[in-house]
């Protein structure tokens, strides 16, 4: 009996967990569109509330509305122009108190990820962690630099060892390169290995075991 609830359990609750991520993201997009037909009917004329709240009433609008202002602001963002505001922005929201520790720190974060031509998350590999002995999948980040690189003798790397079964928290080391071992598995492998604890194998390892 725990056996079969146990196998039907598998097989639904990755359904389950799907739908409710895709329904809260949903809910989220839907959220902030509201938020923005609100403000748009603070400035517009009450002959057009109506046609608004019809707006209002669309399932699924708020995705559309969030797909069409991410393209629009990374074609505006592509061109001298777009950059040229962009720098402006930047500038004065570093000088507000406050918030521009918050908004520089997660720029430079966001610009480390998901940059074209960044290095972050590029390469799986294999380091001793915690201890000698011990031996966990950590992702490159990069090199050290600045003050902290002229104190390590040697080739450093930056590593980020994720913690399990949620990769984004974990760890940040500075490593011999020496101490770390390249992995021929891609980075979506490794993430799938981590989050599994073990259990989803990459193919060449999953091949090796058979």
């Amino acid at each position: 009996m725990r056996k079969y609830i146990v196998a039907g359990l598998l097989v639904w609750l990755p359904l389950a967990i799907t739908v409710w991520v895709l329904s809260w993201l949903l809910g989220a997009l839907d959220g902030v569109f509201a938020w923005v037909l609100s403000a748009t009917q603070a400035v517009l004329p009450a002959t057009m509330h109506e046609r608004i709240e019809l707006l209002r009433q669309v399932p699924g609008l708020g995705v559309v509305f969030m797909a069409v202002a991410l393209l629009l602001t990374g074609v505006f963002a592509a061109n001298i122009v777009g950059q040229w505001w962009l720098r402006q922005w930047d500038r004065l929201m570093g000088k507000i108190p406050i918030v521009k520790s918050i908004y520089n720190s997660v720029k430079q974060v966001s610009d480390t990820l998901f940059s074209s031509d960044g290095n972050a998350f590029r390469e799986a590999v294999l380091v001793q962690y915690p201890r000698q002995g011990s031996w966990t999948i950590a992702f490159v980040t990069g090199r050290p630099g600045g003050e902290v690189a002229a104190h390590l003798p040697g080739e450093y790397v930056s590593v980020y060892v994720p913690t399990t079964p949620n990769p984004t928290s974990g760890f940040f080391l500075m490593m011999p390169r020496a101490d770390v071992h390249e992995l021929r598995m891609s980075v979506d492998e490794a993430l799938k290995y981590v989050i599994s604890m073990g259990v989803v194998a990459p193919p060449e390892a999953a091949a090796a075991r058979n």
